[in-house]
């Protein structure tokens, strides 16, 4: 199998899991909004904000050493995963630890719901945490089909667990099934995790190692890059805290569904890029020009994913908040009241910089220039903060959300410049051109259209518009030839060169 079919064949297998999710993903947000008060569903959210800031200081940034350490060394690949599983338990431990005695500390969450919540959700933290470890044994392999799979069905189990206790177990006591949604989460965790653990040890041994030189060289290469994730989410997630200290819970409620809708299509860059890591650091190391097509097909492949979903987005954010919420979370302009659409409006034009930012940022990792994105997410912080300070007393959310445009773009510029200055690689702008043009061909059709579907369906009509959205977005890629035969014949391996054949040393 060609490599370039190799990493499509790795990246669409996530993101048909990612799919998955992403449905099981929506539901939680129906149901815990149709459950909840607005107000409830700001506390929920909030819960697993502020243990995000806690967890992804355990992480710091293992995941991606892992994948390219085992990548570059697959016949050390036991004792690679081995520390590093050591050290990330030890540090999650701790981290979750940390962030229980936090949240009592903090005074703006006294009489809230949001401490105890914290005490029950760290599981489901850390059980994630420890999933994504093992995940990397997978990745390196790429047969994250695997690690889709054990996503999807642990999902499944935790929305089919909140079901029963809204249906069943306390359909009129929110107060109490507030908590056990929580614990619906630790169960689809814990679902997740067992199948992972399987199917990775077919792979390797999956066991604690503790070589004390290993967790020291690791520690040196990820710290900086581990920091430089922490201040990332720093300034992804320091929105919904700041609104809660400077708006109330409300109006968390109302930022976090649009916030949940893009979280679920962020992760399709990390996925592809993740599946491009490996073969991009072999490239690297080989010192082959083939980093120069990998890094421009990466670029038109992320450009081509995020233009169609920001112009539909934008187009059709009130009927899909209609779908995925409750009324009460949808603008009423006439009434002064602006809802989650519009939160969905702004937010999804930082996705387009944020599946561009995947891409230099993941090119400075496989360089081992890591510790660059240490000083870009440091200054995105500062610059992140102060905006939001300026912001959202004056416009709430809707200040939060232009700061994260803001902030993705500053991202974007700093990010690229620096990868562009340790790496010599082009860009196909004409093709940007033709994927925009594509887009905005797609966004006139979805425009006309959308009063007939409205008519005939209401707004569950945008479900027809995704639909002839993708076919027209497809069959205009094909017209103006941004999927050449280049790209074809390297999908189907008839290349006269197609590089050196992946050895899949995994299989079961």
């Amino acid at each position: 199998m060609s490599i370039a079919r190799k990493i499509l064949s790795n990246t669409l297998a996530q993101i048909l899991g990612k799919a998955g999710v992403a449905l099981f993903g929506l539901m939680v947000v129906k149901i815990a909004t149709t459950y909840l008060s607005v107000e409830g569903y700001g506390e929920y959210v909030l819960v697993y904000d502020f243990l995000s800031f806690f967890g992804i200081a355990a992480d710091l940034g293992l995941y991606t050493i892992a994948v390219r350490d085992m990548a570059e060394n697959e016949d050390r690949m036991p004792q690679i995963i081995g520390n590093i599983l050591s050290l990330r338990t030890i540090l999650m431990t701790l981290m979750m630890a940390v962030s229980i005695a936090a949240a009592f500390l903090i005074p703006a969450y006294a009489n809230t719901r949001i401490p105890l919540g914290v005490i029950f959700a760290t599981f489901t933290v850390w059980g994630t945490l420890l999933n994504g470890t093992i995940t990397s044994v997978l990745q390196v392999k790429l047969k994250m089909h695997l690690a889709s799979i054990a996503t999807v069905f642990g999902k499944a189990v935790s929305v089919g667990c909140m079901a029963y206790i809204i249906f069943i177990g306390f359909p009129e006591d929110n107060i109490m099934g507030f908590y056990w949604l929580i614990v619906a989460g630790n169960i689809g965790t814990l679902a997740m995790l067992l199948p992972t653990i399987y199917w990775a040890k077919k792979i390797t041994k999956i066991e604690y190692k503790f070589d004390w030189n290993l967790w020291k060289d690791i520690m040196k290469r990820s710290l900086p890059y581990g920091i430089a994730l922490i201040l990332s989410t720093v300034y992804f997630r320091m929105n919904s805290i700041l609104i809660s200290l400077f708006r109330g819970q409300a109006e968390v409620g109302i930022y976090a569904v649009a916030m949940r809708m893009l979280e679920q299509l962020i992760v399709i860059p990390l996925y592809f890029m993740n599946s491009v890591l490996p073969i991009l650091t072999k490239a690297l190391k080989e010192k082959s020009d083939k980093y120069k097509k990998i890094i421009s097909y990466s670029f038109d492949f992320l450009v081509s994913l995020s233009f169609p979903m920001v112009v539909g987005g934008v187009l059709l954010a009130y009927p899909i908040i209609f779908i995925v919420s409750t009324p009460d979370y949808l603008s009423r302009i006439s009434d002064g009241f602006y809802g989650s659409d519009i939160a969905f409006q702004i937010l999804i034009v930082a996705l387009l910089f944020q599946f561009l930012n995947m891409l230099s940022n993941f090119i400075l990792v496989a360089l081992n220039k890591q510790a660059k994105l240490l000083y870009i997410n440091g200054g995105c912080v500062l610059f992140n903060i102060i905006l939001n300070v300026i912001f959202i007393p004056r416009f709430g959310f809707r200040g939060a959300c232009m700061t994260a445009v803001f902030s993705e773009a500053f991202i974007f510029v700093a990010s690229m410049s620096t990868s562009r200055h340790y790496l010599k690689f082009s860009i196909n702008y004409w093709n940007v051109v033709k994927i925009a043009f594509s887009a905005l061909v797609m966004g006139a059709v979805i425009y006309l259209l959308q009063p007939t579907t409205y008519s005939l369906m209401q707004n569950w009509g945008v479900l027809l518009l995704v639909v002839i959205g993708t076919i027209v977005y497809v069959a205009m890629l094909f017209a103006t030839k941004v999927v050449s035969k280049d790209m074809l014949k390297l999908l189907k391996n008839v290349e006269e060169n197609p590089g050196p054949e992946i050895v899949d040393q995994g299989q079961l």
